[in-house]
């Protein structure tokens, strides 16, 4: 899979340098595949959800949440947050 705008991914680490590692393996780990389902990206990170459009990945043991839309037909992942677990609780991404 593509992962588009790993920018994002740094400026996480930026304010919380313990994400660097978890936020890499995901990065390298997700590079590595190919999705064509919400299925097969569950079955590759078992904890796993889906929001309307976006899929949700904990990061970091649950530490942190990374939001993503995955288009399965371009083998594209967009990821459009990285947030704290209490960022993530407060449900603002959600009205994006």
């Amino acid at each position: 899979m593509r992962v588009i705008s790993p920018k994002k991914l740094q400026a996480c680490w930026t304010l919380h340098p313990d994400a660097r590692g978890p936020l890499t393996r995901w990065r390298k780990r997700t590079q590595a595949v190919e999705w064509n389902s919400f299925a097969d990206a569950k079955a590759d990170f078992g904890t796993v959800d889906q929001y309307k459009q976006f899929v949700i990945f904990d990061i970091g043991g649950n530490k942190y949440r990374l939001i993503a839309a995955i288009h399965y037909n371009t083998g594209c992942v967009y990821i459009r947050h990285v947030l704290t677990h209490a960022e993530y609780d407060r449900g603002k991404w959600k009205e994006e």
